[in-house]
């Protein structure tokens, strides 16, 4: 018995790998097309792409680990059935649920490798890619250049008369205009600070006016900061149950939570029906695989939304029991009846 569940096995992890690796290629690169969009807004090297990808890296892995089990698994049951093996085993006496036993625990092994990942590392991942782009973002409105226009710096009108190669500035001016008040500052240089996504200016050499209708003031300084004219909202994360559980519930978090439970339980929830499609009888049976396949795992994700929408978190339970029944049914029907 352990000579054929090992061989099962290695049918098993050859066919995942041979599947895993181009789907994940694939999604790899449509995830790297949707970063190459944040190049419209903000200037990102080689280090930071590879830096926001593994960011990415866990959603990456959480779409394609099932998909890869489930056509691997049924495609590995199709072959020792192709190649009448299988009905060599069931000649023997070995019984379907020996093959059920044997996919059991690389099943229970990838559901619990997803659960961690979209409960643990997905909330670490996903709020590290928020806070980056909103990081690069802050930068990239602080772009500022030497030229006869202005910018906008928050609240204030800024003027740049150079720009040193050194990253520093020269001669520049603000104004700000407020609703009793007008306060403009000069200053000889200049130098852009981002503290923890909080950008200041550090002016030196420079002078102040603010003026009123009842009075007027001057200062001379060194050194002055502009602070917290254009601070980045971050998100705030401490705990992966923070993240799913705020003291304010969110809708959307709710739904990815449901939604994720649903799709990292695939591989234990679907063995039924991977030895229903796999395991056929190639003389009298011509196996629609592929279009098996296909329908099942359309099904199953059109199954999470559709109820996840209806009844929201109930739809865990739901689900799990009347897909655990109906595939058990099929298979019954299929596969226990007939081998």
């Amino acid at each position: 018995m352990k000579i054929l569940q090992n061989y099962i096995k290695q049918s098993l992890s050859i066919l995942f790998l041979s599947i895993f690796l181009p789907l994940f290629s694939i999604a790899s690169v449509v995830f790297l097309i949707k970063m190459a969009t944040y190049t419209a807004i903000i200037q990102l090297s080689f280090f930071e792409m590879s830096k926001l990808f593994f960011f990415m890296l866990p959603e990456l892995l959480f779409y394609t680990l099932p998909i890869s089990f489930f056509v691997a698994a049924t495609l590995a049951l199709f072959k020792l059935s192709n190649d009448n093996e299988i009905i060599v085993l069931f000649a023997l006496g070995i019984r379907p649920k020996l093959i059920l036993k044997t996919l059991f625990a690389p099943a229970l092994f990838l559901s619990a490798i997803l659960l961690f990942n979209f409960l643990v590392l997905f909330p670490h991942a996903k709020v590290l890619s928020s806070n980056f782009i909103s990081y690069k973002k802050s930068e990239a409105k602080f772009n500022l250049s030497a030229s006869e226009f202005g910018h906008k710096f928050g609240e204030w009108l800024l003027y740049i008369g150079r720009e040193d190669s050194n990253g520093t500035y020269a001669d520049v001016i603000l104004f700000n205009k407020k609703q009793d008040e007008e306060v403009l500052i000069g200053a000889k240089g200049a130098r852009i600070i981002n503290d923890s996504g909080v950008l200041r200016l550090k002016l030196t050499d420079g002078e102040g006016y603010s003026y009123s209708e009842e009075k007027f003031t001057q200062i001379d300084f060194e050194t002055m900061y502009i602070n917290d004219t254009m601070k980045t909202d971050f998100d705030e994360y401490q705990t992966p149950m923070q993240y799913w559980f705020p003291n304010e519930p969110s809708a959307k978090t709710t739904k990815r939570l449901v939604t994720n439970t649903l799709f990292s339980l695939f591989p234990i929830l679907s063995l039924f029906l991977i030895a229903s499609i796999g395991i056929v009888h190639v003389r009298h049976q011509k196996g629609k695989v592929y279009l098996y396949l296909f329908l099942s795992i359309i099904i199953y994700d059109a199954l999470v939304v559709a109820l996840q929408l209806a009844i929201s978190t109930y739809a865990v339970p739901v689900l799990i029991f009347g897909w655990l029944i109906a595939t058990y049914i099929i298979y019954k029907k299929i596969i226990v009846d007939k081998f």
